[in-house]
């Protein structure tokens, strides 16, 4: 089904149908009308030659500056060239696809003023597999994501460079090999495309999805050692969660009940209480629940805010400059979902080490190996989760609380969105490897006790699951391919 395109409908699930599956978007037949009407009426602002920032005036401290008419189509060009100057490694295809689909949502709403022809083309790049290669940094979040979207836009007129089919293309080929024709920029379209929130949507979008995914599968994982070490259900009593009153919290008690219901395994060991990273962990993973559902939020609004500058209402004959193109809320959001995503890679390393700490794991042989000495086990795993958690909590110091004065202080204060994203998506990368690792121990303390049969509703299909790309550990091994699989599991959302 195609994802329809109205500037006001679009959904964190259609972002990751467009970016990661392929999906095909059109425009609604409301936008075509939008469009057309926001294009008319710059065409009038052009013909009433009053100053208008960022149609016929220079930008940023250089808003002062009028230019002729003869020469707006120009200052657009020289906007789109002077601002890709970003750097770094580019944004992966999906992360380039998402951006692609957030900026025509927005451009979509008819409060840019771009062309309908330049509308059809950023879509003609997401039907057409077209992916811009987008350098990573150098957005500050503030007056938009500048350099990056303009590494975008180069693509609509002929520059830049792209993978088309798996090929790396530059310049007009880029476009001739879809056989589509460069637009040539008319007055506020430059700005209109590069001018927004975009880039650090669109990841976050991805990001977020991700943090659906994790959280369930930790949940998953977190059920499955805790049958390795015949846990106690009491601290899930949904009583207990009541009386906290916290959503989350209550959710994620459940489903762990449900997902060992039946299990043979739980509640067998004859410990009084749990570690926190068992007993407490409806009150930790329901905490990250609840971060993401606020997150959800966040960018339900952003995927269809208007955050190009200055904003046109054609209804009112108005041209309103103001500040949308602030990612401050998804600067917050990221910097929030990155924390919360830290602290679920943090507890279920904690819960790994009990599975392979014999001091700790309730029975179960050093490492999870059958023969200790000979055979490490998981032992170095668990270290590579230890890394990674370490890692995780440098790159969870918040980017927002971060600013710096550019274009001589005019903008003088910006949020470092694009960066909160872009560390929100490497610690979400982190976390999928540090649950596969959690999913791989427990998978093992099961088989060496013997439980498959005695598993849960849930976690006994889990097992089955892994069974099918984990082959039996009775030895050392190139453990980075069972983890490298599972990891794939988890990223593919089949778990």
């Amino acid at each position: 089904m195609n994802i329809c395109l109205t500037g006001s409908s679009l959904t964190s699930s259609e972002v990751v149908r467009v970016a990661r599956q392929g999906a095909v978007v059109e425009l609604g037949k409301e936008a075509v009308e939008q469009i057309n009407i926001a294009s008319s009426f710059v065409r009038k602002i052009v013909q009433d030659e009053a100053p208008v920032y960022g149609i016929n005036t220079g930008f940023g401290s250089l808003c002062n500056a009028r230019i002729g008419p003869q020469d707006l189509g120009k200052l657009q060009e020289n906007l789109i060239l002077s601002h890709a100057v970003g750097v770094g490694r580019c944004f992966t295809e999906d992360e380039a696809r998402a951006t692609i689909l957030v900026r025509a949502n927005t451009l979509a709403s008819g409060h840019s003023g771009v062309r309908l022809e330049v509308e059809q083309l950023l879509l003609e790049l997401l039907n057409k597999h077209v992916y811009p290669m987008i350098p990573s940094q150098g957005s500050l979040g503030a007056s938009g994501d500048l350099a990056p979207l303009a590494s975008l836009a180069l693509v609509l007129i002929g520059k830049g460079t792209a993978t088309v089919h798996g090929e790396i293309l530059q310049g007009q080929a880029i476009l001739d090999a879809i056989g589509a024709k460069p637009v040539v920029l008319e007055a506020k379209e430059g700005l209109a495309l590069i001018n927004g929130t975009a880039v650090m949507t669109g990841v976050a979008a991805l990001v977020f999805a991700d943090a659906r995914t994790l959280l369930r599968t930790a949940n998953l994982a977190a059920a499955m050692t805790m049958e390795a070490l015949r846990a106690r259900l009491e601290p899930f009593d949904e009583r207990i969660h009541d009386l906290r009153r916290h959503a989350g919290q209550g959710a994620v008690a459940r489903d762990i009940l449900s997902y060992v219901a039946g299990s043979k395994l739980i509640g067998t060991c004859d410990d009084v209480q749990d570690a926190y990273s068992i007993r407490c962990m409806p009150q930790v993973h329901g905490a990250i629940s609840d971060t993401i559902d606020f997150v959800e939020n966040v960018l339900l609004n952003e995927l269809n805010a208007v955050t190009d500058n200055p904003l046109l209402f054609p209804a009112d004959g108005d041209v309103l400059s103001g500040g949308n193109f602030h990612g401050e809320p998804v600067a917050l959001a990221m910097d929030y979902l990155a924390i919360a995503l830290a602290e679920l890679a943090s507890i279920s390393e904690r819960r790994t080490n009990r599975l392979l700490n014999p001091a700790l794991n309730r029975g179960l042989p050093a490492f999870l190996t059958r023969d200790a000495g000979l055979n490490s086990g998981l032992m170095i795993a668990q270290y590579t989760q230890a890394a990674l958690v370490s890692e995780n909590k440098i790159l969870a110091h918040p980017a927002s609380v971060d600013s710096i004065p550019v274009s001589a202080d005019q903008e003088d204060h910006v949020s470092m969105g694009t960066i909160a994203a872009r560390k929100a998506r490497s610690i979400a990368d982190n976390v999928a490897t540090v649950v596969a690792i959690e999913l791989l121990a427990a998978y093992q303390a099961v088989d060496i006790l013997g439980g498959e049969d005695k598993l849960g509703l849930a976690t006994s299909k889990l097992f089955a699951q892994l069974r099918t790309c984990v082959p039996p550990i009775n030895g050392d091994r190139m453990f980075i391919e069972d983890i490298n699989a599972v990891r794939n599991l988890i990223r593919s959302n089949a778990v």
